[in-house]
């Protein structure tokens, strides 16, 4: 078992205590990690304070590049961090694969953007000018499902605006992250990055922490709620990305066979953790039986196995409190519908649930009005395209959803009558690094990537000078 560190100060140390980390595939402990307690979780945020001064006056041409030498690393190391994130995660190695080269582009991409100094006005009597400065230490806390893209959401944008960061990777899934940091430890100056890890015991320090400007967070909605508090005494800027359920609506003119493998990559992915997948299906009466009958299939053919296995199409859910959430919300969903394929986990070790289709179910259900973050999907029916929207918009959250149709002004026509921060059309949970990103409702706060995500991790000082 590789020996992993902390990264605090420059410096890879051990942990005041240790963790396992286990392989859901097999439920077998995978590697001891290092578990931080307050006092380095402290040293961490005096670190990247002491920090602070010198990488704000570093010209961002050379923080650019110290975003392209840890792109470089992140793809000289492609196939041991993809290895280690499908065993600590348990996605299929080619998705992990994906993820970790999409890491290194997001860490590209951000090196193309600048903060320039705007003229808001230049008249005879003033000039006003808007200016771009770094706030500080960053809190970056990052979730099990995605550990390394989610973690690229966060990191390049706080680096290039100037800040220096405490990264907190998520107890479960925290060795991709550290494994990052012992490889990148000598590109940063030391104390611009830290990496801690927890046993989810550290996030009320380090979100109340005096030394902490901003907390960028992604996870669920009621530890983002406690996150939000936990910043409110200090005013604290702060991004939240926070869960979803997230509604696709299928129009009445759709090709049931032709969409229907789009529709179950949009649920399915990554055995349906993710913030945007699609959660809800909401489809027309007169193609319901037919799309129903094309997922079922779809589902009952899907191959479940260990992510390092050839073929494997669908992993483990990540951990066992998600396992058994998702187990009981089935449970529920054969009570108020019809499960027509799946319906519970697989009779092996690991974490692993079939897909399943629930047919016959209605907004009022668990699954239907939760976020069920595994692989389930409630299919309704609908008549009316207007009730399904209001259906779909009755959800306190609204990250992101969906239209499908074959007439594109019909189904633009809908999508903008949807509550959520993102609206795709004929697809489902598509992003980019160049696309901004963020919820509405209950589902979160500010916004992340693109142009817009880079200014989150910036204070506007707008100069005004008589002339």
């Amino acid at each position: 078992m590789s020996a992993y560190k902390l990264l605090i100060g420059g410096k890879l140390v051990a942990g005041d205590m240790t963790m396992d980390v286990v392989n859901p595939a097999t439920e077998e402990v995978l590697a001891k990690a290092p578990r931080a307690s307050e006092a380095q979780l402290n040293q961490a945020v005096a670190a990247a304070k002491a920090a602070f001064p010198a990488w704000a006056k570093t010209p961002i041409a050379e923080r650019k590049q110290a975003l392209l030498k840890i792109a470089d690393v992140i793809e000289a190391n492609g196939a041991e961090l993809a290895r280690l994130l499908t065993q600590e995660q348990g996605k299929p190695i080619g998705d992990a694969t994906g993820e970790v080269y999409g890491t290194a582009a997001f860490f590209r991409y951000f090196t193309m953007l600048d903060l320039p100094i705007k003229v808001i006005e230049d008249s005879e009597g003033k000039k006003v000018e808007a200016h771009r400065k770094p706030l500080g230490v960053i809190g970056a806390i990052v979730p099990w499902n995605f550990p390394l893209i989610l973690m690229a959401f966060k990191l390049p944008p706080a680096l290039l605006a100037g800040n220096t960061v405490v990264l907190k990777p998520a107890p479960t899934t925290p060795l991709t992250s550290l494994k990052l940091g012992e490889l990148i430890a000598g590109i940063l100056p030391a104390g611009v990055l830290n990496i801690v890890t927890d046993a989810n015991d550290l996030g009320a320090a380090l979100t109340a922490h005096p030394d902490v400007r901003k907390i960028s967070f992604t996870g669920s909605t009621a530890t983002g709620a406690k996150v939000m508090a936990g910043a409110a005494g200090l005013l604290k800027r702060i991004t939240l990305e926070l869960g979803g359920n997230d509604a696709g609506i299928v129009l009445d003119d759709v090709n049931p066979k032709e969409a229907a493998p789009k529709l179950f990559q949009s649920a399915f992915q990554n055995s349906g953790q993710v913030c945007i997948a699609m959660k809800r299906l909401y489809v027309h009466e007169s193609i319901y039986d037919e799309m129903c009958s094309e997922l079922a299939a779809l589902a009952e053919n899907a191959v479940i196995g260990d992510g390092l296995e050839q073929g494997t199409q669908l992993g483990p859910l990540q951990n066992k409190m998600q396992f058994e959430k998702v187990k009981e919300l089935i449970e529920d969903a054969k009570k108020t519908g019809k499960v027509i394929a799946g319906g519970g986990a697989v009779d092996k070790p690991g974490y692993f649930i079939r897909p399943t289709i629930v047919r016959d179910i209605t907004d009022g259900s668990r699954l239907v009005d939760e976020e069920q973050f595994g692989p389930v999907l409630p299919v309704i029916k609908y008549s009316d395209p207007q009730d399904a929207v209001a259906r779909a918009n009755a959800s306190p959250y609204g990250l992101g959803g969906s239209i499908w149709s074959s007439d594109p002004k019909r189904a633009y026509d809908l999508a903008t009558q949807m509550s959520s921060g993102s609206v795709w059309i004929n697809k489902h949970a598509d992003l980019a690094p160049n696309i901004p990103f963020g919820g509405a409702g209950m589902s979160g706060l500010g916004s992340e990537l693109g142009e817009e995500g880079l200014l989150e991790f910036t204070q506007l000082q707008v100069i005004n000078m008589a002339k």
